[in-house]
């Protein structure tokens, strides 16, 4: 809970603040990787760094913490913050490391304000801080609990089982417990990160959805090279490099797009790669003999560029009420008009009380979101998974 006198100051000081959030961040960034840069080289992405993706997230996510709590000072945003914990839990995030980010972050207030930060102004904006970043550290407090791990001692070896090419750009990695114990449990939607060490010697991590169903020794990993500028560090690394018989450290699962459990009207949505959270997620209800509503919805570039098509038609079946439907850009013969091009979901029935879940790139899941409150679900019915820095809050 934000204190009276703190919510009156950080509500006349916001505007300040969100005004030069992105400035206040870039200068966060750097003191912060001056003084660690062990961070940069072995935590943080340094793609999305060099991009500013992560700079944008960053100030975003304080801009909208610190606008819930002016809105709602009894409460914090509980939806942001469990995102955020499970993506720290995957990294093995620890407390102290949240002191480190409170000094660097307000002394980049202050260099970026200067005067305009007074003692009182500083207080109520690390009352904002300590408020997020305690319920940060409570929340991973708890996922490390829940997997019975170590805060932070989250990693562990894998040996890849089997290498399949699923498409030109996309290749699953099998793996089991180099050590032979049990596979940990996790379930239906949830990713984990894996981490691999690069020619200059940066430990880079990144995370991949398990598309394989919870159960047995194995775990898949379906991972899309990205090609672009720059390319992918680790991506690249595991399609080049990455062959049956090698290990990778890969943590324990964490995430929260996860189904509820009750039997409701389901709609998947992906693009692009994000179909394979949505194809563990049909492999568990297959499982489970889900007898509600399954709506799966795809959208790629081509059939060709579909990775797991033949399993995504194939699980849509084995559920006694499913229906798939595929947008494709390039399709082939014969593929519905209506069904080529951008996703459009208007004229897709949707059934009252149904929870979407979507995954794929960001301009996607915002314009899907943008059909499907039009078409009345419920912002509470709409979840989402980002891999990367959620950019969702940092545009508005």
């Amino acid at each position: 809970m934000l204190s009276e006198k703190s919510t009156a100051t950080v509500r006349a000081t916001l505007p300040a603040v969100a005004a030069a959030i992105d400035t206040i961040t870039e200068r966060f960034y750097g003191r912060l990787f001056a003084a660690h840069p062990e961070l940069l080289r072995d935590l943080f992405n340094r793609g999305n760094q060099a991009a500013g993706l992560q700079t944008r997230a960053l100030a975003g996510s304080i801009a909208a913490f610190a606008t819930h709590l002016v809105d709602h000072p009894e409460d914090r945003p509980h939806v942001m913050l469990s995102r955020i914990a499970h993506k720290h839990a995957s990294l093995g995030v620890t407390a102290d490391q949240y002191k480190v980010v409170h000094q660097h972050l307000f002394a980049a207030i202050g260099e970026v304000l200067g005067e305009a930060v007074t003692p009182e102004v500083a207080d109520a904006w690390a009352e904002v801080y300590w408020l997020m970043a305690n319920g940060l550290i409570a929340a991973e407090t708890r996922l490390y609990e829940e997997r019975g791990v170590l805060a932070g001692d989250v990693w562990r070896e894998w040996t890849v089982a089997a290498r399949v090419e699923e498409t030109p750009d996309c290749a699953t990695f099998r793996l089991r417990p180099a050590d032979g114990a049990p596979a940990p449990a996790f379930r239906p939607g949830q990713y984990v990160s894996v981490q691999v060490e690069l020619p200059d010697g940066a430990r880079q991590i990144r995370q991949y959805s398990l598309r394989s169903a919870p159960g047995g020794e194995l775990r898949s990993l379906t991972v899309k090279r990205v090609q672009g500028d720059p390319d992918g560090e680790v991506s690249g690394h595991l399609h080049a490099r990455v062959r049956e018989g090698d290990r990778l450290r890969v943590s324990a699962p964490y995430g929260d797009l996860v189904l509820a459990g009750d039997e409701v009207p389901l709609l998947l949505v992906s693009a692009g790669i994000g179909c394979t959270p949505m194809v563990s997620m049909l492999q568990g209800l297959a499982a489970d003999g889900y007898r509600a509503p399954v709506t799966v919805a795809h959208a790629d570039r081509s059939p060709a560029a579909h990775a797991l098509r033949e399993e995504h038609t194939a699980l849509t079946g084995r559920l006694p009420d499913a229906a798939a439907h595929f947008w494709y850009e390039a399709p082939g013969p014969g593929h519905p008009a209506d069904r080529t091009g951008l996703m459009d979901l208007t004229a897709l029935p949707v059934l009252p009380g149904t929870r979407a879940y979507l995954c794929g790139p960001l301009p996607f899941m915002r314009a899907v979101r943008g059909q499907l409150l039009a078409r009345g679900v419920p912002a509470a019915d709409i979840h989402y998974e980002v891999f990367g820095p959620d950019l969702w809050l940092a545009q508005g």
